[in-house]
């Protein structure tokens, strides 16, 4: 009888370690190594600005850049496999995938956001083309994409319309929040956005130089100051990472938005940065930088 008695006890007592493991691990300072040239970027292709990257669940990584074929598939090794995005995209922005491996992307020429799947099929299209506006089914200039639990579609709209909007993953609208200002739940553009392990939406607030926290429904929870954040990635462990494109660095916050670590400084070489804009880590914790005026993708090792 002691053996049953002490067994939910014993099962509370796993579930809160394994909480404060997490909360611990996010407040560790981690160290990368760059990784150069791992990229088989295709003969006939020259990288333009940089946008975003992003990984799907077999450990492909698909960056997005302003050039010919904007979005390039590579494998694990940085192998080329396939290409798209021509004939259908303006200016490419922010990318995310889902967990159903569908890509999504903001295009802040066309004010679209485009959902396809793995191979390029194109399965819908967010936004009214080439005509920006402030209503359920216009964008002006939107910027990236976050995915909630329960395939909420979060996307932060962006330049102009200085909001957050919330889809299903069928495109149905759900509701929206934000205005232009500098007060809790207003935005000067809405640049990136996340959603972490406990769901809440993390909005890179990026002219007011900090990172709003809310619930999944808009509420504010919090906002954590003094940088610019451009993208945001969250790793296996719950570490919140932060392209700051002023400072050209990347940051680590733990989960009270506090910094940890900084990487990089100004420059073209192995490690450092000339505009860092958004960024993805893989299944092994490495982390990918996409860089706007540094025309490159940056591979840092995990250690």
């Amino acid at each position: 009888m002691t053996h049953i008695r002490s067994a939910p006890f014993v099962l509370a007592l796993v579930v809160v370690i394994s909480i404060d493991s997490a909360l611990v691990l996010s407040g560790e300072k981690v160290e990368f190594t760059p990784v150069a040239d791992f990229l088989k970027v295709p003969a006939d292709v020259t990288l333009g600005k940089c946008s975003a990257v992003a990984f799907d669940s077999k450990g492909q990584l698909y960056l997005f850049h302003r050039g010919k074929k904007p979005i390039l598939c590579f494998d694990a090794t940085g192998k080329f496999l396939r290409s798209w995005g021509d004939e259908l995209l303006h200016t490419p922005h922010g990318l995310r995938i889902d967990r159903h491996d569908n890509i999504w992307t903001t295009d802040i020429g066309h004010h679209l956001v485009l959902k396809f799947n793995v191979q390029g099929k194109l399965l819908l299209a967010l936004g009214t083309s080439d005509k920006p506006g402030d209503g359920r089914d216009q964008f002006n200039k939107p910027t990236d994409i976050a995915f909630g639990a329960q395939d909420e579609v979060y996307i932060s709209d962006g330049y102009v319309n200085t909001r957050v909007m919330q889809f299903n993953q069928q495109g149905k609208f759900i509701k929206a929040w934000g205005k232009k200002g500098d007060g809790p739940g207003e935005f000067d553009l809405p640049h990136a956005i996340c959603v972490d392990s406990k769901q809440r939406v993390l909005v890179g607030d990026r002219e007011n130089e900090r990172i709003q926290v809310f619930d999944g429904e808009g509420k504010f929870l919090a906002a954590w100051k003094g940088f610019a954040p451009y993208g945001i990635e969250i790793d296996r462990d719950g570490h919140i990472f932060v392209a700051d494109a002023v400072a050209h660095q990347v940051l680590q916050l733990d989960d009270d938005g506090k910094i940890v670590h900084r990487l990089g400084e100004r420059g073209a070489g192995p490690g450092q940065f000339n505009v860092p804009h958004m960024l993805a880590c893989d299944a092994a914790g490495n982390l990918f930088v996409a860089e706007i005026d540094g025309l490159r993708l940056q591979k840092f090792k995990r250690k």
